[in-house]
């Protein structure tokens, strides 16, 4: 059902997730109207049924309705994602993905992201990191 990629979401999974934290909970015909050219109703509905499977999603009903909510916060999902990009991409390297944002960001960053990268360098610094 779609193109498999790291942390075992497919692209179509990544998208039904994105607008169910956008939401905070979502139905089926939430999602669909949600995300660009949805596919059709049962579609979506499958794939929701499998992420609650693999644990992504879990569900209530109202009447007829399920209603989805993430099982973990985004903050948490954001993490998680980040880290298995760092330890796929950049041996786990902090300072190389950094580098990687840099290039190729370098001419949309603002005097302003210079300073706040600054003040978190030198904050994580302070606390031993």
């Amino acid at each position: 059902m779609g193109e498999e990629t790291g942390g075992g979401l497919s692209r179509r999974e990544r998208q039904i997730m994105d607008v169910v934290y956008r939401l905070g909970e979502a139905t089926v015909a939430d999602v669909r109207g949600a995300i660009p050219d949805p596919p059709s109703y049962s579609t979506v509905r499958a794939l929701m049924r499998v992420l609650t499977e693999k644990g992504q999603l879990s569900h209530t009903t109202d009447g007829p309705r399920y209603v989805y909510r993430p099982t973990t916060s985004a903050e948490e999902a954001s993490a998680s994602a980040l880290q298995r990009v760092l330890s796929t991409f950049f041996e786990g390297s902090p300072s190389r993905a950094m580098a990687a944002l840099m290039d190729l960001s370098a001419e949309e960053l603002t005097s302003d992201d210079l300073d706040e990268l600054e003040t978190l360098v030198r904050r994580a610094r302070r606390e031993g990191r």
